[in-house]
């Protein structure tokens, strides 16, 4: 029973990190519409904020086998 119950658990985590993924690219995306001209600078921005992000949820899934 505790299989089924780290797997939720793990599911309710990754709740998080799809919310930080969502609110950093719709902010970029807002910059880019004001700023045409700093598209490159915040694409660069975009995806380390995305790696950073995903790093935590991978962190998280790691520590279900763990623990």
């Amino acid at each position: 029973m505790s299989g089924s119950l780290m797997a939720v658990g793990y599911g309710l985590a990754a709740i998080g990190p799809g919310i930080g993924i969502g609110t950093i690219v719709g902010k970029t995306q807002e910059g880019m519409a004001r700023q045409p001209e700093m598209a490159g600078a915040l694409r660069t921005n975009m995806f380390i904020g995305i790696a950073f992000v995903e790093a935590l949820a991978l962190i998280g899934f790691a520590a279900g086998f763990v623990f």
